[in-house]
């Protein structure tokens, strides 16, 4: 018997988690007891601790981004599982990227909270009824969001193609499992990738149905009280960037797309495949829609004491995490992260021009100079100011390997997310406010372009649609206030397939140390085998700087399996859950 949608893998207890001043009522972990289910703070807090689970931070990884097991960075944190990810070092009992018992947990308190948290026995305002529905709709809304976010980080970890071609995700579950079913663990199958895109998108626009627009004001119900929960807007953010993973090549059946090789692939089915693109640039323009205008990034975002409007959906912290991790070992930091020199490659010049293009003016002996604004959000690089000194990566600097072994490794520190101000002062440390952007306005402007681009082309605006991917793409350019457009309307012309290029660097860019890139990679079937490069820079005895790239790590990813992660070791034993190809 094949048990689709009503079952539970995992059911180890919840440990009692601390929650953020947005989501206030009482996270509890017991379930069983009457008072669990009379009591309004005790019933949402079971609900509440599904948001509790969501990361408060992008180092969520061991402490690392999840870039340092791509080409975009490395790690010094030599002992970290992340470490051995990024040198393929990833088995079904090891296995840091994936969170399979915190998901199926999560599913466990939105199933009791749906089938107990909603009965006639709690009243969530006693003195207004009818804001007593509206609170109640509002959270049968967050649950169906919530199931439906918790799908998709299942989906997009453990998603992805048998060894007999079958495109599975994981195991849909829509109700807390019956004795029988919790005896049976056998009988548990993993659904198709298409059945469980199917539900996640059938939760989401449950969803919307109940969730407010946006929070704003000070309704109890609607007002800014509810920021950082789940709302209409965060609702289609999510499902455009489900629609866009629905329709990549990684997750289609054979008879849809075909690996060749590392970074190979053949699509079978134009047909099936191009109207999956076109439901993605439609989730995504339903979302812009909703959204409204997209800023872009900035460096004030990145340590601002109100939501900054680029982010859809965030959490924060408030401390100096981030910077312990991060800054260089001289200010005290821990020099975690160190970006690569191909994604300090991959900014392009001031003028839009790819720094390999005679045209972008780039100077190998300036190289940090007149480069795409986005360079300086995410890179710190010699020479640059760092509280108040110039960084000294070269042999000999101050920042620099020479001085200390948990320098960075490629020549590079990490910008983006920090804040530079002297927290880690020993006599004195302090914290500052961060945000943790869990999806982005322009990451959605970036799923339509792709989208767009795969199925009408570049310059094409589609029924329905209100701009081509170039058009979009301009406006994520202008957004980072890159004006000139010369380069990309060039592109456009060469057709798609020039252009996903562009856009696969863009979103490279532009979604760096966003946790992005791991996932993108191998949703494109792109070539994990690069070897990650840092920049050597000698100082002659005259103060002349020599650069010199060098091989900092080789990535281990060397087989088709490594496009998808496998199955965890417990459950497939249970469970004889079939794995991925080649696990």
């Amino acid at each position: 018997m094949k048990i689709k949608n009503t079952f539970l893998i995992s059911l180890a207890s919840i440990a009692v988690l601390a929650i953020s001043c947005d989501l206030d009522p009482v996270a509890v972990n017991t379930f069983e007891d009457e008072a669990t289910w009379s009591f309004p703070d005790y019933a949402e807090g079971v609900l509440v601790n599904a948001y509790a689970s969501v990361p408060l931070r992008f180092s969520n990884y061991n402490d690392n981004f999840l870039d340092v097991a791509t080409d975009n960075a490395v790690t010094n944190s030599y002992g970290s599982p992340i470490y051995e990810v990024a040198v393929s070092g990833i088995s079904p009992s090891t296995n840091p990227v994936g969170n399979w018992g915190t998901a199926y947990n999560q599913f466990r308190n939105i199933h009791l909270f749906l089938e107990n948290g909603l009965n006639e026995k709690i009243t969530y305002n006693r003195t207004d009824s009818v804001a007593d529905a509206e609170y109640r709709q509002r959270l049968k809304g967050e649950a169906y969001f919530l199931r439906a976010w918790w799908g998709f980080q299942l989906l997009q970890q453990y998603g992805g193609k048998t060894d007999d071609g079958r495109a599975l995700g994981y195991p849909i579950t829509t109700s807390t499992p019956t004795d029988e079913q919790l005896n049976n663990p056998k009988d548990i199958t993993r659904n198709t990738y298409l059945e469980c895109v199917q539900q996640i998108v059938a939760d989401i626009d449950t969803a919307v149905v109940y969730l407010p627009v946006r929070y704003s004001g000070s309704s109890s119900v609607t007002g800014n009280s509810g920021l950082g929960r789940g709302d209409d807007q965060v609702a289609l953010a999510l499902k455009s960037r489900v629609m866009l993973y629905a329709a990549s090549p990684a997750y289609q059946d054979n008879d849809v797309t075909q690996i060749n090789g590392m970074g190979d692939f053949s699509v079978l089915d134009e047909g099936a495949y191009n109207a999956r693109w076109v439901m993605a640039a439609q989730a995504a323009q339903e979302a812009l829609d909703l959204i409204g205008n997209v800023p872009g990034l900035e460096q004030a975002d990145f340590n601002s004491n109100n939501t900054p409007a680029e982010f859809v959906w965030r959490k924060y912290h408030n401390d100096r995490v981030l910077e312990n991790q991060n800054f260089p070992p001289f200010d005290f930091g821990g020099g975690n992260t160190s970006p690569s020199q191909n994604l300090v490659d991959a900014f392009p010049a001031a003028n839009g021009y790819p720094i390999d293009d005679p045209r972008s003016n780039y100077d190998p002996s300036n190289p940090y100079e007149n480069r795409d604004p986005r360079f300086y959000l995410n890179i710190l690089y010699n020479g640059r100011d760092f509280l108040g000194d110039p960084l000294e990566t070269f042999a000999g600097g101050n920042d620099s390997k020479d001085e200390n072994p948990q320098a960075t490794r490629t020549g590079y520190y990490l910008r983006k997310w920090l804040a530079l101000q002297d927290l880690l002062n020993i006599e004195n440390p302090s914290n500052t406010h961060h945000y943790h952007a869990l999806i982005r306005k322009t990451e959605i402007l970036l799923n339509y372009a792709e989208a767009a681009n795969e199925a009408w082309g570049p310059m094409a605006v589609g029924p329905g649609m209100e701009m081509s991917a170039l058009d979009a793409l301009k406006k994520i350019r202008a957004n980072a206030d890159v004006d000139n457009t010369t380069y990309v309307e060039e592109i456009a012309v060469t057709g798609k397939d020039d252009f996903r290029k562009l856009i696969q660097n863009e979103r490279r860019i532009e979604l760096a140390f966003e946790n992005h890139r791991f996932f993108d990679l191998r949703r494109w079937l792109l070539p994990l085998d690069q070897a990650v490069m840092g920049m050597n820079i000698t100082r002659s005895t005259g103060g002349n700087l020599s650069y010199d790239p060098f091989v900092v790590e080789q990535r281990g990813f060397k087989d088709l399996r490594d496009y998808y992660l496998p199955l965890p070791y417990e459950e497939q034993v249970k469970s004889d859950l079939t794995n991925n190809m080649g696990w």
